[in-house]
């Protein structure tokens, strides 16, 4: 028996989605603060995505401020607080802002590829006995596979980072790509993969869009 579909539109609902979330991070060792920045600099992208500028760059510049109290300046997701600042200054015609923060971004994503190899990804929940078989006994290469998308995608943020910092539109899909392919699991892939996909970019299915103010 199947549960009835919830709707997003439900406060109730959507209230118990996020305590449920909650708890599932900070059982799996995440701080109140990876939630936070997760689920702030999601809010941004997708208010960017629905054209709602002011609520994108108020989420920006929450989600920038928590990352310099809270996060570590080595972790990759505080290269996105800088880079997704950036795009909050330059939604409000502060280009210059937005090119030294852009700048300050690239220079700390610079040294994220050297992280990749040392992500241990969580074990999943698998439906499939099939699947729940051939993890076990294949984790090693189940591990290398993850390591070779989660490269893949730092290698994408890093291109569309020196594009965004040339204001020209980044060559593949970040945001869009994140809502496919969120993890189930509160983990440190989870992470690296969040400051990858949730780097802030003008909607890649609106070609008209200009990233000057």
């Amino acid at each position: 028996m199947s549960a009835p579909p919830i709707s997003g539109s439900d406060p109730e609902a959507r209230a118990e989605r996020l305590a449920r979330e909650e708890a599932m991070a900070r059982a799996a060792g995440w701080r109140g603060a990876d939630l936070a920045f997760e689920r702030l600099t999601e809010a941004g992208c997708a208010a960017l995505h629905g054209g709602d500028l002011p609520a994108a760059i108020a989420a920006f510049g929450k989600a920038r401020r928590l990352a310099f109290w809270r996060i570590a300046r080595s972790d990759p997701r505080h290269a996105t607080s800088l880079a997704n600042a950036a795009m909050a200054a330059r939604l409000a015609g502060r280009e210059a802002r937005a090119r030294r923060l852009y700048a300050a971004a690239r220079r700390r994503w610079a040294a994220v590829p050297g992280r990749v190899a040392a992500v241990e990804p969580a074990r999943r929940a698998r439906s499939s006995l099939f699947h729940l078989r051939m993890e076990a006994r294949h984790w090693d290469t189940y591990v290398a596979n993850q390591r070779k998308r989660l490269a893949g995608f730092v290698a994408d943020a890093d291109a569309a980072l020196a594009a965004l910092a040339e204001s020209r539109r980044p060559p593949a899909r970040l945001y869009t790509r994140w809502r496919g392919e969120k993890p189930p699991v509160f983990d440190e892939m989870r992470k690296l993969m969040s400051a990858a996909l949730l780097i802030a970019a003008p909607p890649e299915d609106r070609p008209e869009d200009r990233l000057e103010a």
